[in-house]
């Protein structure tokens, strides 16, 4: 082995780089990509004990592979957590946090205005299965209060919001959660841990859609939770070992590769949403623009605390539209009229994405729902890339421009 300990309180830019197993008796400094389904034990003692869990080894790639240890652990460096879990996908995690946690007759406070397929999936699939959950304001901590029985168990917030950047007190709800005796994680999609870290916050767990700015060039699905060890070992170990939500280790390798560049990418693609949504607030064809780094956003001073003073690369904003037919016909005329952004429905890869939420990421939900979370049919979302900030102006002007 050609590694040498680590030193203590490095910078995150330098964990995002450094953190992961040792290199091979070969001394790659790339961390190296373990393509395979099982791992061949030395004798039938050791294979008894590593299944067992009673001694730290590799057995069989649904439990564990070295490639995804290596992530894990850069993640939870990254996040400041003691551990962390992958998993195949960002809903993937959020269904291993609620397969974990909770039973039937347990309830769950979620903000109303998280991403729809969240909504769908811890309001309907588990109620199925006798789980409670009410739906509350993502900002108005005195909701969330009013919210709390005596069989609540987890509070769940992401922190901006999918599309509209709504921010939450994460502290605050925090502090409701643990009064209550219950958790409180955070998806932290958004911002990564580039831009905020909520368990220093005070939250118990958080949630991350590897797809995303993770891994930053929309090549791979991944997903990961990070918290304490008893809660990711114990109770989250067991759930992927079972129910099989886990991590390839080729898509690790590529996100674990994509954390090197996370805090330039998120800097610079920070830097390109705040100009772009500057410029939509003085555009005649935009009703309203949604960025937590303009003054004009309602909790723009809490996310600037919270977010190491950057807005994230995510910018939403409402077309005119005297009605909603006539919104979600401008908001489609500009979506069309684009030449370089891509019209699709991810986010956070260096291509500018441009979004529809009414009629893709939220289109599920039922029309209550979308009014509920502030969803109209004029609302667009750009994910800001890497492209020059005026070609990305000059591509939404194409339709902006035209409006009627």
């Amino acid at each position: 082995m050609t590694d040498r300990p680590l030193p203590d309180n490095l910078h995150r830019d330098t964990l995002a780089v450094r953190v992961g197993l040792e290199s091979s008796q070969y001394g790659e400094n790339s961390e190296a990509l373990f393509l395979t389904s099982g791992f061949v034990q030395p004798d039938a003692e050791t294979a008894a004990r590593r299944f067992a869990g009673t001694e730290d080894g590799y057995t069989y790639g649904r439990t564990s592979n070295p490639t995804v240890t290596s992530f894990e652990r850069r993640l939870a460096a990254l996040e400041g957590t003691e551990a962390a879990i992958g998993a195949s996908t960002g809903m993937g995690a959020i269904l291993m946090m609620c397969m974990g946690l909770l039973k039937a007759g347990d309830h769950v406070i979620c903000s109303r205005s998280m991403f729809g397929s969240t909504i769908n999936l811890i309001g309907r699939e588990f109620g199925k299965f006798g789980v409670e959950t009410t739906f509350v304001s993502q900002t108005e901590v005195a909701e969330w209060k009013a919210a709390i029985k005596p069989t609540t168990r987890l509070l769940f917030a992401e922190t901006p919001t999918n599309p509209l950047t709504d921010v939450c007190d994460i502290a605050a709800l925090a502090d409701l959660a643990h009064g209550a005796g219950a958790l409180l994680a955070v998806d932290n999609c958004f911002c990564t841990p580039a831009l905020q870290r909520p368990a220093e916050l005070g939250a118990d767990l958080v949630i991350h859609s590897g797809t995303k700015y993770l891994d930053g060039q929309g090549r791979v699905m991944a997903g990961a939770i990070c918290g304490p060890a008893k809660l990711i070992v114990d109770v989250f170990g067991p759930v992927v070992r079972t129910a099989g939500m886990t991590l390839s280790p080729f898509n690790a390798w590529v996100v674990l590769k994509g954390l090197e560049t996370l805090g330039i990418r998120m800097q610079a693609q920070c830097a390109n949403a705040l100009a772009v949504a500057r410029w939509l607030e003085a555009q005649p064809g935009v009703a309203r623009v949604y960025y937590p780094g303009l003054a004009s956003h309602p909790q723009h001073d809490l996310a600037m605390r919270q977010q190491s003073g950057q807005g994230g690369a995510v910018v939403s904003f409402d077309v005119v539209g005297n009605d909603p037919d006539t919104a979600r016909a401008n908001a489609f005329h500009v979506i069309n009229s684009t030449r370089v952004l891509s019209i699709a429905t991810n986010l956070g890869d260096t291509k500018t994405i441009i979004t529809h939420p009414g009629t893709t990421s939220h289109g599920r939900l039922t029309e209550a729902q979308r009014q509920g979370a502030g969803i109209g049919q004029g609302l667009i979302r750009v994910a800001v890339g890497l492209e020059h900030i005026e070609d990305i102006k000059a591509d939404l002007l194409r339709g902006l421009g035209t409006l009627t």
